[in-house]
């Protein structure tokens, strides 16, 4: 099996009384991720969270079909006036996030960067329409609010 370039593996929870799943088969797939499981984990004001266990479906206009979309986390939070809130977030680099730049970049990546970000739209899109129907708040996190 070829190696990833990508920091990926399994997170075991301190507290998997919260997490909302399985808690034994818990991937990360970026270090990003990771430190969001453990925030989620340790942080006593999120009462439950779970990571990838739904899917939403959306249209990916790249390849004009139905695709499932599997969110990176949902989280229920306790928040200071003593309400819960329920989030959905997705963990991106800030670049996925806007448009390509064409740069000095090569035509190729641009075009799987600009293929990327109109797929991503699209899942986002799905995604907020059904945080909507539900009263879920959809974020997508880049590493600027993680702080690294």
């Amino acid at each position: 099996m070829a190696e990833s370039k990508y920091h990926q593996g399994r997170f075991n929870p301190r507290n998997p009384e919260k997490y909302k799943g399985d808690f034994r088969n818990i991937i990360y797939r970026s270090s990003w991720e990771v430190e969001f499981m453990r925030y989620c984990d340790r942080n006593p004001n999120i009462l439950e969270w779970g990571s990838e266990e739904f899917f939403i479906p959306y249209y990916d206009p790249t390849t004009k079909k139905i695709r499932r979309y599997f969110p990176d986390f949902f989280i229920k939070v306790q928040e200071s006036n003593g309400n819960t809130k329920r989030y959905l977030i997705e963990i991106k680099p800030k670049r996925q996030t806007r448009p390509p730049v064409p740069g000095n970049k090569k035509k190729k990546t641009l075009i799987n960067e600009a293929i990327t970000y109109e797929k991503n739209c699209a899942k986002w899109k799905a995604a907020k329409e059904w945080c909507e129907d539900r009263m879920i708040e959809f974020k997508i996190i880049t590493e600027d609010d993680l702080n690294l």
